[in-house]
């Protein structure tokens, strides 16, 4: 049986986005058809839309959603119809070599669904991050759904599935922010937020958002920054050292993915501290370091891909955190919208009016 729905497509490079019929198959082994409850705008779907992932056109867009399993096919067991879910894009396969040396959260060969969901004319559609979610429903592998306590709203736990996950992860798991340390973000959108959030969650002392938009900084303020800095008006650097003794920070987290931010960053770090770029750069981008600071430095440069997160340990702690008063996931979802709004939420997300627009269906 095939579902048809309405759901949101883009068809070519840089194309206005639009409301189309399309048809979702019936799960088949391994797959799980969910009905999608609220899906966060992402920028991840607006790269999308303008060719920076693929030029697998036409995409079916949104990833960052949650919703209720509607069937499952067969060789499902972990989750059940009814289950209230949310999606990932890190279904861990159990066999490459990351997962057989214990390391799922850098699984290698994540699974998506098998079968393709089509246009109403039958043209094969590529689902974003294999999701597609900006849809009534949408047919995922099951290893997709993460299963999460219902008493969250879909609007904020939807969140996980992507920026809120990476921020916080960018801070928690790959930086290793513990207690008393010194943390500042660069970037304060979404997931600079997140990472900020993750810091408090922590136990940083001392967290310091950077930002050239005071809104932004703001907001970071709300979210648990102890100071802000706006880099149009001061260097980044020699701000994040005087607040720390003239040291620098023991972890500097770039929500931006710049050549020059990443360059602040690495700069505004302690020795042997942490710079985590979780910002995506362009492919054209390149940096130029002096290599003997960055031997002189010591420390770590790492990347943090998907916040290093394991969705099946991960979501269900963050959401019981959040039931618990203690991580406010309500702060991020700026406003609440329809499908056929998504054009002016990535319009609204380019100009940095929203931390969050969030379809709800």
């Amino acid at each position: 049986m095939a579902h048809e729905v309405r759901a949101v497509v883009v068809r070519e490079k840089d194309a206005p986005v639009g409301v189309e019929t399309i048809i979702v198959p019936d799960p088949g082994l391994g797959e799980a058809l969910v009905r999608v409850q609220a899906c966060g705008v992402c920028h991840t779907d607006l790269h999308y839309r303008q060719g920076g992932i693929s030029d697998d056109f036409p995409f079916l867009l949104g990833h960052e959603a949650a919703g209720i399993v509607e069937a499952v096919g067969d060789g499902v067991t972990d989750v059940d119809p009814g289950d209230f879910v949310v999606l990932n894009w890190r279904a861990v396969c159990g066999r490459c070599r990351a997962c057989r040396r214990g390391r799922p959260q850098y699984c290698f060969d994540t699974a998506n669904a098998t079968q393709r969901m089509t246009l109403a004319d039958g043209t094969e559609l590529s689902p974003a991050l294999g999701i597609g979610a900006f849809a009534e429903k949408t047919l995922v592998a099951a290893g997709q759904c993460t299963r999460v306590d219902p008493a969250a709203g879909p609007e904020v736990a939807g969140l996980l599935g992507c920026g809120v996950m990476a921020g916080l992860g960018a801070a928690i798991n790959t930086g290793g922010v513990t207690r008393g340390d010194s943390v500042a973000v660069i970037g304060c959108g979404g997931v600079g937020d997140a990472a900020i959030a993750g810091a408090v969650l922590a136990g940083a002392a001392t967290v310091i958002a950077v930002d050239v938009d005071d809104r932004k900084l703001r907001w970071a303020a709300e979210f648990g920054a102890t100071h802000t800095v706006n880099s149009r008006e001061r260097s980044p650097v020699e701000a994040v050292r005087d607040l720390t003794g003239g040291n620098g920070a023991d972890v500097v987290i770039d929500a931006v993915g710049r050549p020059e931010t990443y360059r602040q960053a690495f700069y505004a770090r302690d020795l042997a501290g942490t710079v985590v770029l979780v910002g995506v750069p362009t492919p054209d981008m390149t940096i130029d370091l002096p290599l003997l600071d960055v031997f002189g430095r010591g420390g770590a440069l790492k990347s943090s891909w998907y916040g290093d997160c394991l969705p099946s340990r991960d979501f269900p702690m963050l959401i019981d955190l959040y039931l618990k008063g203690r991580l406010d996931l309500d702060r991020f979802v700026s406003e609440r919208i329809a499908l056929d709004h998504v054009e002016e939420a990535f319009t609204k997300m380019h100009r940095g009016e929203v931390l969050r627009s969030v379809v709800v269906l």
